[in-house]
């Protein structure tokens, strides 16, 4: 019978379901012996009281020998057993979490913070790993040894039995009153700690800011303020732990004292050998471990449930963005014509509307160009394409299918996506550059970096395009990571090419030799333009100026600029600024 909350686990459990039989097996030849050992004593005490020779001594010296080496073995090939099964669990689930977290929409990272997710997959993943493996272990030994060992005491003596089982209930009272406040307690833990990493990764990403801003020391107070929560919250789990263990040993203790005295008179008055007497004692001091295990398992089964309830949460989370709706015979765009259809979008857990009544058709080959304030809506409509966010039905298409009839791999590899955060991993260039194409050659990749203008920059560095760089690139400069971030986006040859304001960080000089060769990159995709900077736009087929979520001006540069709406300020104001600088 599975207890509720290990339910989730099930599955991993069939999966190894052989080997916890031999597991089993194991275990029970292990307590199968071990549970002869006070045996062999008894008779050694009862036959050694009638005659002392050498050759006794030498006969159950070696027999008890024996026991321990047999008992070792079994003991050996369990822990192998019943342990290595917990790791190769912990490694299932490990890549089911990853998996999981994987599939997430934007939005689940919003609303959960990277420690919290870090500590679900490591604190929460070792406790379930020791719910697994040593909590499962040293159940079975406890249950099949004390089985056995009260078989032989009640054989011995019911009597002494029930004298030495009689704290029993009252520590069982005591495991399951202190077992469901360990479980409250961890789970505040694991809450705790889940805070503490969220800390922690904030100020390691954001380290230059916090230095910019001298904000070291406030950090590094606040950090040790959580941490002392932490350890007190940890130390009352401790006092709980400590009063457990203690009193468990208290109660056989008690018991042991019991057993001696009453036994004692019981071998006086000649109702039980020496010999019985004495194995009933070593039954009694070795159930003293398992007792004590006991708690320590419940302890451990405790800590488990709350991971496990923790784990779960993610493992149930349905990705809101999936392949439900798709067509998976569509192996991926072909043409590459974009068409909003009325198209009204508002984010998750937000009423009001980011977008309003969007309608605008993209001709399959041609360039858009989204210009407009920040916070007017454009990165979000550029994300309802590649479905980082869903946009109602039927209200954004491609190649007059909506978006969601595309299987998500086949939609994404078609699409070449340039965000307006770029992002880069601590890796090589090259890696970064190849990652939508690792199989790209190398003629390809240099192609790629010709076209963002970042091919000889990157050939300078020592390792060239081997070059390794640190988390986020931080060894790049911004106008370099974005540069990088284009490549990436070039090298997978899209049907469509979205650029989320992706030169930003690059100088005029340098944005005009990019844009010199995107464009002959763009030619013959369908391509999406995001940029503040007139001059990056003014060469696309059509500019659309959005303004709250809504398109106020549509038309190509020159048609624009004639309507001295707000596109022609912009371009006013802009140049007016190059007069400026030239002048200085």
């Amino acid at each position: 019978m599975i207890l509720p909350e290990l339910k989730p686990l099930w599955p991993y459990l069939k999966r190894y379901k052989r080997a916890y039989a031999w597991g089993a097996l194991v275990t029970v030849l292990s307590n199968a012996i071990w549970i002869f050992f006070p045996l062999i004593i008894r008779t050694a005490v009862n036959d050694l009281s009638h005659g002392v020779t050498r050759r006794k001594l030498l006969g159950y010296g070696l027999s008890l020998v024996a026991l321990a080496v047999a008992k070792g073995f079994f003991l050996f090939w369990t822990r192998w057993i019943l342990i290595g099964i917990s790791r190769d669990i912990e490694f299932n689930l490990r890549n089911d979490l990853f998996a999981q977290l994987e599939k997430q929409p934007a939005g689940y990272f919003q609303r959960n913070r990277t420690g919290d997710i870090m500590a679900r997959m490591t604190n929460d993943l070792n406790a379930v790993r020791m719910l697994l493996g040593p909590a499962i272990m040293y159940s079975a030994n406890t249950i099949l040894f004390t089985l056995g060992a009260l078989y032989f005491l009640l054989r011995i003596s019911p009597m002494l039995t029930l004298v030495a089982l009689a704290p029993l209930p009252l520590a069982s009272v005591l495991v399951q009153a202190l077992g469901r406040r360990i479980h409250d307690r961890f789970e505040r833990i694991q809450a705790m700690f889940s805070d503490i990493s969220a800390q922690a990764q904030e100020n390691f990403s954001g380290a230059r800011l916090v230095r910019a801003f001298a904000q070291e020391e406030a950090q590094i107070a606040a950090f040790e303020q959580s941490n002392r929560e932490y350890i007190r919250r940890g130390l009352r789990l401790v006092q709980l732990m400590g009063m457990l263990w203690p009193t468990l040993e208290y109660l056989l203790g008690l018991a042991m004292i019991m057993v001696l005295w009453i036994g004692g008179h019981e071998v006086i008055r000649g109702r039980i050998s020496v010999g019985d007497f004495v194995a009933f004692s070593t039954y009694t001091v070795m159930l003293t471990w398992p007792m004590i295990a006991l708690g320590w398992v419940v302890n451990l089964v405790q800590r488990g449930k709350a991971s496990v309830t923790r784990i779960q949460e993610v493992l149930v989370e349905e990705p809101t963005i999936d392949d439900r709706e798709a067509d998976l015979t569509l192996a991926g765009i072909e043409a590459g014509e974009i068409e909003f259809r009325n198209l009204h979008f508002s984010y998750e857990g937000n009423a009001a509307e980011a977008l309003h009544g969007i309608s605008l058709k993209v001709p399959a080959g041609s360039s858009l160009a989204l210009v407009g304030p920040t916070g007017a809506g454009k990165s979000t409509l550029a994300s309802l394409l590649v479905r980082l966010h869903d946009a109602p039905k039927g209200s954004v298409l491609i190649d007059d299918r909506p978006v969601r009839d595309y299987p998500l791999d086949a939609l994404r590899e078609s699409i070449g996506y340039v965000p307006q955060e770029t992002f880069l991993f601590s890796t090589t260039i090259r890696d970064n550059i190849t990652l939508g194409r690792p199989d790209a050659t190398e003629a390809e990749l240099l192609a790629a970096a010709e076209a963002a203008h970042i091919r000889k920059e990157f050939e300078e560095f020592p390792a060239g395009f081997d070059t390794v760089i640190g988390e986020r690139g931080l060894t790049l400069s911004g106008g370099q990571k974005q540069r990088s971030a284009l490549a990436r986006a070039i090298i997978c040859d899209p049907r469509i090419l979205i650029l989320d304001d992706a030169l930003a960080n690059v100088d005029t000089y340098t944005e005009e030799q990019i844009l010199t060769g995107l464009g002959r990159a763009m030619r013959g995709r369908t391509t999406v333009l995001i940029a503040h900077r007139v001059s990056t736009i003014r060469n696309a087929d059509q500019i659309a100026v959005l303004i709250a979520g809504r398109i106020t001006e549509l038309g190509t540069h020159d048609e624009l600029l004639a309507r001295g709406g707000y596109y022609a300020s912009l371009h006013e104001k802009q140049m007016l600024e190059e007069e400026i600088a030239v002048a200085s």
